[in-house]
């Protein structure tokens, strides 16, 4: 009896031990799940969420995952897309655009251009609420393009000769052991023209400009801040600090406004915490077994 107290004691300890860890960690957890240069806890509220568009756009997962993060939480009562971004994919350029879209039908979206916002870089920004654009930011650039590297003659010099297999005509297009064929350039240029297009047209929706005078600008040009603002490509001359002003003014904010980036909690060193627990547990249980002789029941499947 006494061997089987011990044990149920020590499982009795380091039970409450193990929970009073994870509360501690779950605590933790929940008045940390906002990191930002103002102070902002779980009572924090009417704060301003930031989301950072910075360099070429690839992927889209992370934005969009922030993008909906800050749309769903009932404190945050704006947010402000930073953009410093040359462009990338189109796909995924169209992508973080519906989603601002969708977070701007809820709550007011700032777009604040840094030093380059064009191409998908602009593409982002006109989902927003409001454009902001530095006089000297370097936006607009409302084009697509596509590079076929030709390396044949290379190839020729240094006696490479490559061989393609393939199961249609066009399978191969673009390869760079050889040049485009007339047909294959023609089945490109549409597929060009369609995503500009498509880019043409979002312009059009979110900046209520008619399709003519878009025609005429977007050719792959790029503007500054400045002119783009007479263009309408934007809606005011501004940087960041004009963008927390407007976001606090459609949200609704008095005084200062908390200016919040949502950072995902990892739970990595919590679950590696109560791992250490549970083998602490596991040993202890185990050498007292051994040292006490107890023996318990064997459960098999």
């Amino acid at each position: 009896m006494a061997k089987s107290r011990t044990v149920i004691i020590t499982l009795v300890v380091l039970v409450a031990f193990i929970g009073g860890a994870f509360l501690f960690g779950a605590a933790v957890a929940f008045f940390t799940h906002t990191a930002s240069g103002d102070s902002s806890g779980i009572f924090a509220s009417d704060r301003v969420g930031l989301v950072r568009i910075e360099g070429a756009i690839f992927e889209s997962g992370d934005i969009i995952k922030q993008l909906e993060g800050f749309r769903k939480d009932d404190d945050i009562k704006a947010i402000i897309m930073r953009i410093n971004s040359p462009g990338g994919s189109a796909a995924a350029s169209q992508e973080i655009y519906q989603a601002v879209k969708k977070a701007a039908s809820e709550k007011p979206v700032i777009a604040s251009m840094e030093s380059v916002a064009a191409s998908g870089g602009y593409y982002v920004a006109l989902g927003a609420t409001k454009i902001l654009a530095n006089p000297s930011t370097i936006t607009g650039s409302i084009g697509v393009r596509m590079e076929h590297v030709m390396l044949k003659d290379l190839l020729n010099w240094a006696k490479i000769h490559v061989e393609t297999l393939k199961s249609g005509k066009f399978k191969d297009m673009g390869s760079s052991d050889r040049p485009l064929t007339p047909e294959e350039r023609k089945l490109l240029d549409a597929i060009l023209e369609d995503i500009h297009n498509q880019f043409k047209e979002a312009v059009v929706e979110s900046r209520h400009i008619e399709r003519a005078q878009i025609d005429k600008i977007a050719d792959g040009r790029v503007f500054t801040g400045r002119e783009a603002f007479a263009l309408n490509l934007v809606d005011k001359l501004g940087g960041y600090i004009e963008a927390v002003e407007v976001a606090k003014e459609l949200g609704g904010i008095k005084g200062d406004a908390k200016v919040v980036e949502k950072k995902e909690f990892k739970y990595e060193w919590l679950k590696e915490m109560f791992e250490s627990a549970v083998s602490m547990l596991s040993e202890s249980v185990r050498d007292n077994m051994v040292k006490e002789k107890v023996q318990l029941p064997l459960f098999s499947l």
